[in-house]
């Protein structure tokens, strides 16, 4: 498969569970929920330990992406085995993986796209760089800092407050343009519209 057939690797991190669903750590999959539901699909249990969902983004036919779009079913800090396992499976080249992730060092739903970089103290990032390296692209997504003095782990673990909440779905899909936009336009087209 040359590199211009082999698919996109579009992963959402979260933790797997209905106690975590509504948690800020887990919005990369509330964004792969959205792109699948956009796609039609409906994720499917993978032998790599992830849900996964296989379609197109863009327009029908040709110039449409194909993408995997994905969940890990370990938990965050075990991300990167899943996401190597799909990467090999689906013979997807690092620079075509994207993962979606939340980010305390920005404000709430604001965006920022990049290619490369460190993990920042994020578990998830950590694990799937010891993987296989930092050449992926990011899709950061702002939850902003824990208020006074709660602890990172806590405040990550907890739901979106209830204001957070009203502006929620609206931060999301823009997420979800972002991905779009990145795999359909380039990076640096998709940073200059979305990094807010």
């Amino acid at each position: 498969m040359s590199d211009v057939d082999s698919p996109w690797l579009i992963v959402g991190l979260g933790n797997p569970g209905p106690e975590y669903a509504a948690n800020r750590h887990n919005v990369g999959f509330m964004v792969a929920d959205l792109l699948a539901d956009r796609m039609g699909g409906r994720f499917k249990s993978h032998k790599a330990r992830a849900q996964v969902v296989e379609g197109r983004i863009g327009a029908p036919g040709p110039t449409g992406r194909r993408v995997v779009v994905a969940k890990p079913m370990t938990f965050m800090n075990l991300s990167g085995g899943p996401t190597t396992a799909l990467r090999d499976f689906y013979k997807v080249p690092v620079e075509r993986v994207v993962v979606i992730h939340d980010e305390l060092d920005i404000d709430y739903g604001a965006l920022r796209l990049k290619l490369g970089g460190g993990d920042n103290g994020h578990n998830g990032l950590k694990s799937i760089t010891k993987s296989f390296g930092p050449d992926y692209h990011r899709v950061r997504f702002g939850i902003g800092r824990p208020p006074g003095r709660m602890e990172v782990a806590a405040f990550v673990l907890k739901d979106f407050s209830g204001t957070e909440r009203k502006e929620l779905d609206y931060f999301v899909d823009r997420a979800a343009d972002a991905v779009e936009a990145l795999i359909l336009e380039g990076l640096e087209r998709a940073q200059s519209t979305y990094n807010s």
